[in-house]
């Protein structure tokens, strides 16, 4: 199992990501209501207009990265992603639940029962889950990149 799991986390996180890129890249009207609700609430307003181009940009780099020898850099850059997803959910005016939009009418028809806040979670947890493994092993490629000896041990 240790073999195939983070193959396993890796494709869940990317399929996470892909699917989120129609939303992202279309400016749906969710992905409208994220990212204006954000840059009202930050006072950036360019990131109304702009925010989901970039995090879509950033989830589709880190999504391909992760079939890559990179894969624990992406992983860490999905930790990171999805760190910023909890935070806003958690700690902003967008709250937990979100609302879904007819596409063609732009009216609210009802909301996702914190769909999108428990997948930011799980994704989170993935993406951990990898950083760790690979911390863990004696060829750790965040350890070369941070400068640590790989065969240190820096976690229990």
């Amino acid at each position: 199992m240790k073999k195939w799991a983070p193959i396993v986390l890796s494709i869940f996180i990317a399929f996470v990501f892909v699917q989120s890129l129609p939303f992202k890249f279309g400016n749906s009207f969710e992905t409208q209501h994220i990212f204006v609700t954000l840059a009202n609430w930050s006072g950036l307003t360019w990131f109304g207009a702009y925010g989901g181009y970039m995090v879509g940009s950033a989830e589709l780099l880190t999504a391909i990265l992760l079939f890559t020898p990179l894969r624990a850099l992406a992983a860490f850059a999905a930790l990171g992603i999805m760190s910023a997803a909890v935070f806003f959910h958690l700690f902003t005016p967008l709250g937990i639940i979100m609302p879904i939009f007819d596409s063609s009418t732009g009216l609210q028809i009802g909301n996702d029962n914190g769909v999108l806040f428990i997948m930011a979670c799980v994704t989170w947890t993935c993406a951990l889950i990898l950083v760790w493994m690979d911390l863990k092993s004696s060829s750790s490629l965040l350890k070369r990149i941070a400068g640590i000896n790989a065969k240190q041990d820096i976690i229990g």
